[in-house]
């Protein structure tokens, strides 16, 4: 065996448990490749789950839906502190703060390969309000420089890539799509159907999921189908764009 030492990789994350819930899979096969990885995280929630992985953690404080300047640079500057500490070959960020933020600590800590994945467009894109349009302004600027220094950028879904292309924020010679996160079908196994047709919905309270637009189908559904069963699993969150609860007990009340 080579006493080399192996190439180093860092997955930028917003949430602890986006790690070895979404990318448990993604993580071992990378080591598998004989590298080895450091995962960034924002707390210490679920640590021991990550570290099961093989991997390394390093917490980097980070407020995924904040708007702060001052705790965007904060978390900019300490990424680069650790690229330019650990020295990783590869970086993959992903949702908007870690691609944006990543990518740019990369640039400046010289990283060779700089990956960048987009798993959605997100409240940025769909909401018009004021507040919105001028967050959107800025977010196109910092995704630009972010994306423009990075080696590849990968999409989840067609739509969001040309979305990105259109508004000149990356190359499209840079992107390509893959069918979502994956679903280990090890680990979670096909269920029998219920015997009542149910459509089932799993999203976090906010507009930009098309929670409403789910409610105001299962209304017009039930009133010529009242025997269909709608189940939606969520957070009702606090931010700009979540569903209020009244909004939602509404159509608890009226049993949609």
């Amino acid at each position: 065996m080579s006493d080399a030492p192996k190439e180093i990789f860092v997955l930028v994350s917003p949430k602890n448990r986006t790690v070895y819930n979404f990318r448990g899979d993604l993580i071992r096969e990378i080591i598998n490749q004989d590298y080895q990885v450091y995962v960034t995280g924002p707390n210490q929630t679920d640590v021991d789950k990550i570290e099961a992985l093989g991997v390394t953690f390093i917490e980097i404080p980070m407020n995924k839906n904040g708007i702060g300047i001052g705790e965007d640079i904060r978390y900019t500057w300490r990424l680069y502190c650790l690229f330019k500490q650990i020295k990783p070959s590869v970086i993959l960020g992903y949702t908007i703060k870690p691609v944006i933020y990543g990518s740019i600590a990369a640039q400046m800590a010289k990283v060779s390969r700089i990956f960048s994945m987009i798993t959605g467009a997100g409240y940025l894109f769909a909401n018009q309000s004021f507040k919105a349009k001028i967050l959107r302004r800025i977010a196109f600027l910092l995704y630009k420089i972010g994306l423009g220094g990075s080696t590849r950028v990968i999409f989840q879904n067609s739509d969001d890539l040309e979305e990105f292309v259109a508004q000149k924020l990356v190359t499209r010679n840079k992107c390509f799509v893959v069918n979502g996160s994956g679903v280990n079908m090890q680990k979670f196994q096909p269920a029998d159907y219920p015997s009542v047709i149910t459509f089932f919905m799993l999203s976090r309270m906010i507009y930009g999921k098309g929670v409403i637009q789910f409610f105001q189908a299962a209304e017009r559904v039930k009133n010529i189908y009242p025997e269909a069963r709608f189940v939606i699993l969520g957070n009702i969150e606090i931010m700009n764009d979540a569903i209020q609860p009244e909004e939602l007990n509404y159509y608890v009340s009226k049993n949609i």
